[in-house]
């Protein structure tokens, strides 16, 4: 893949932390131009010099709220003022809220679908023009839940689910008209996100975090938590042409902790 995503615009929403994050500075190591969208303009500013520390050109930075259509067309308007193209949509935005079900305010599940699930629908239709001129890639990135439900996880599990049933959706249009669609399922990733949900899950079962997060790999018998980086190396290759082939496909990068088949 070296070289190949040189002159190439990737637009990450999510862009300044974690996940994201490693996805931009992935991004920008093989040469692509990279647009962060989050936001936290500090959050940002930092992960800006992260990106630019890995090479390649400087990223742009968006500052928006994507929870709203108003951000997200805000967000479409400066990818199409600063940069005029985009040959990969990577939405990697969204945070939702662990507990216990019946302690779940309307609010939270209305926040949650806000960011994961309508920002990726409302910025792959505002991008999908040009990603269709690219014959580019969009990269959904999920998460375990929307294979393996938990109680104390029913937003983020259900919003991920419906994000993948979107995004196989969206692949039947990706055919017609050259865009491939795809979903990647992190599992448990220590990043920022992985510690602030052992938070949650602490207070909602009473357990303490240090054993909340020995549980996130030896209750599903994996070697190890994964690493921002495990869901890049996918992203890119997924985005690339040995992979064009590959095209409304939800993959797994959960060191196997998904039992089931599909």
């Amino acid at each position: 893949m070296a070289g190949e995503f040189q002159g190439k615009v990737a637009v990450i929403t999510g862009g300044s932390r974690g996940i994201g994050r490693a996805i931009a500075a992935a991004f920008a190591k093989e040469g692509a131009k990279t647009v962060l969208i989050s936001s936290s303009e500090g959050n940002l500013a930092s992960a800006a010099k992260t990106v630019a520390a890995a090479g390649g050109p400087a990223p742009v930075t968006i500052v928006a709220n994507l929870k709203t259509l108003d951000g997200c067309q805000q967000a479409f308007n400066a990818v199409k003022d600063k940069v005029g193209r985009c040959d990969i949509l990577v939405n990697s935005a969204g945070a939702t809220r662990a507990g216990n079900f019946v302690d779940l305010p309307d609010e939270a599940w209305m926040d949650g679908y806000a960011l994961k699930m309508f920002a990726c629908v409302r910025m792959c239709r505002l991008l999908w023009p040009m990603l269709k001129d690219a014959q580019g890639h969009v990269v959904n990135i999920s998460g375990g839940g929307a294979r393996s439900p938990g109680a104390d996880f029913t937003i983020g599990g259900s919003v991920n689910a419906a994000m993948g049933n979107l995004s196989k959706g969206l692949s039947q249009l990706g055919k017609k008209d050259g865009v491939n669609v795809n979903v990647i399922h992190p599992g448990a990733t220590e990043t920022e996100r992985f510690h602030e949900l052992i938070e949650m899950r602490a207070k909602a079962s009473g357990k303490p975090k240090d054993q909340l997060t020995k549980e996130a790999s030896t209750k599903d018998g994996i070697r190890r938590l994964g690493q921002p980086e495990d869901i890049s190396a996918l992203t890119l290759f997924l985005c690339s042409e040995k992979a064009r082939h590959i095209q409304g496909t939800a993959i797994a990068v959960d060191g196997g902790a998904t039992v089931g088949y599909y």
